[in-house]
């Protein structure tokens, strides 16, 4: 009997020796010699938040994967950014775009309503709202379109007009060439606030403001400090908070589903740790940033948002292609978490 018992407990022992050592193959398997290199592209300066932070989780993601998972950072546009960003994303390349989300409405046209001006008081209204199911809906649209969204939060402040004048109301843009980025979202809005929309790389900005090509830009706090815009012509900031600048992360879904599952989770929960911290900082750090401005000079200046509001109405509309009721459904949204 006791043979018997042994010879049980044995076995036992070697079954669960089999089994420790067959998860353990696999574990090894996914993580022995894998290594995957990813290059991540952005338009921000070295000086500016949103670079110190995607810096901070690239080195993160190396450390916590042992190196297996190595992503090469670059920012200022050295690589591909903004629409052909996101173009190698859908192509398949091992490529991460970080743009804001007007750039996947190319793709998925739901996600204008998600994007559209004049729509946020906060920060947190917006990282509430992507979290709730009508964003999660456009994620999964954009999946099927090829585009694994890592994230849509990574937040650099409200957008305002930065100008050689004072602005007040939509009829004070009359006339005035506004830089915008490239893409419909920003043409469309600010032409609908009066001003003459006007496209151009960043690296070309400031000297056109300088210049007198342009008469201002758009753009937050957080981006007048860390590119130095205080130093041109542009002195005054008219606080029309016309869209919330906000960036997400973009990753093809055919390299993501190479990656093995225990460096997907890694990936997924440094990025989504890294936009957190960044949105904190930025709500403690705001008022510095103000101050610090107006000690350079910078003037500040609150607008007439109702009838900014009044301009920009039209694009508030579906258009064709979009889910009926997306709108509506935002707003229902927002206006439940005030």
């Amino acid at each position: 009997m006791k043979r018997r018992r042994l010879m049980l407990v044995l076995a036992l022992v070697l079954i669960a020796s089999m089994v420790l050592f067959a998860a353990g193959k696999k574990e090894a398997a996914a993580g022995d010699g894998y290594k995957l290199v990813l290059k991540l592209s952005h338009v921000f300066s070295p000086a500016e938040q949103l670079t110190i932070s995607m810096d901070e989780v690239a080195a993160s993601i190396y450390e916590k994967t042992n190196g297996a998972i190595e992503i090469q950072t670059f920012p200022q546009a050295q690589l591909p950014a903004y629409k052909e960003g996101v173009e190698q994303v859908v192509r398949g390349a091992d490529f991460i775009s970080v743009e804001d989300p007007s750039f996947i409405g190319d793709y998925v046209l739901d996600i204008k309503a998600l994007y559209a001006p004049m729509m946020y008081q906060s920060f947190d209204e917006y990282v509430d709202l992507v979290r709730r199911p009508v964003v999660q809906d456009m994620v999964a649209k954009a999946e099927a379109q090829g585009i694994k969204i890592l994230a849509l939060d990574y937040i650099y402040g409200f957008r305002n007009l930065i100008t050689d004048k004072v602005i007040r109301t939509p009829a004070d843009l009359s006339g005035m060439k506004i830089r915008v980025p490239g893409t419909v979202t920003y043409i469309d809005t600010l032409t609908a606030m009066g001003a003459i929309a006007t496209p151009l790389p960043w690296g070309e900005t400031l000297s056109a403001v300088q210049q007198g090509v342009i008469d201002g830009l758009e753009g937050s706090e957080f981006t007048n400090i860390g590119t130095r815009v205080y130093e041109t012509r542009a002195k005054n900031v008219a606080t029309t908070r016309h869209i919330l600048g906000t960036c997400g992360v973009y990753i093809s879904t055919d390299v993501w589903a190479k990656i093995p599952e225990q460096y997907q989770t890694i990936i997924q929960e440094e990025f989504t740790k890294g936009a957190d911290h960044m949105v904190n900082l930025l709500k403690s750090q705001h008022a510095g940033v103000v101050k610090e401005l107006e000690s350079y000079g910078v003037k500040f200046n609150d607008v007439d948002g109702n009838a900014f509001r009044k301009a920009l109405a039209p694009l508030y509309v579906e258009k064709a292609g979009m889910t009926p009721g997306v709108f509506q459904t935002v707003f229902a949204e927002l206006d439940s978490m005030r």
